[in-house]
């Protein structure tokens, strides 16, 4: 198995994900080649909570043009995790 934080590049931080903190869901970006079950591992072992459900999903990456040069581009796509958690646990991603 590899490492927690090799898996777990960062939260997704919006209004919406706010809003699905308090329901018990996380949405995290993941390394694209991570598994649901890795996924679930690595939050569990990082964060010290019990995972019940584990949803991902690949956001392709936007096509970008250079207004300047007009040379075209693409940002890379991403996979994110939506992790939901057992009711009662809770990830405190943003104490000091």
């Amino acid at each position: 198995m590899r490492d927690a934080m090799s898996i777990l590049i960062r939260p997704v931080v919006s209004e919406k994900t706010y809003a699905s903190m308090e329901a018990g869901t996380y949405v995290f970006i993941v390394d694209p080649r991570a598994t649901k079950i890795d996924v679930r591992n690595a939050v569990e072992q990082a964060f010290n909570v019990k995972v019940t459900n584990v949803n991902t999903l690949i956001r392709k990456g936007k096509h970008t043009r250079n207004r300047r040069t007009g040379v075209t581009g693409a940002k890379p796509n991403t996979k994110r995790a939506i992790v939901t958690l057992k009711p009662g646990d809770k990830i405190n991603l943003f104490e000091n």
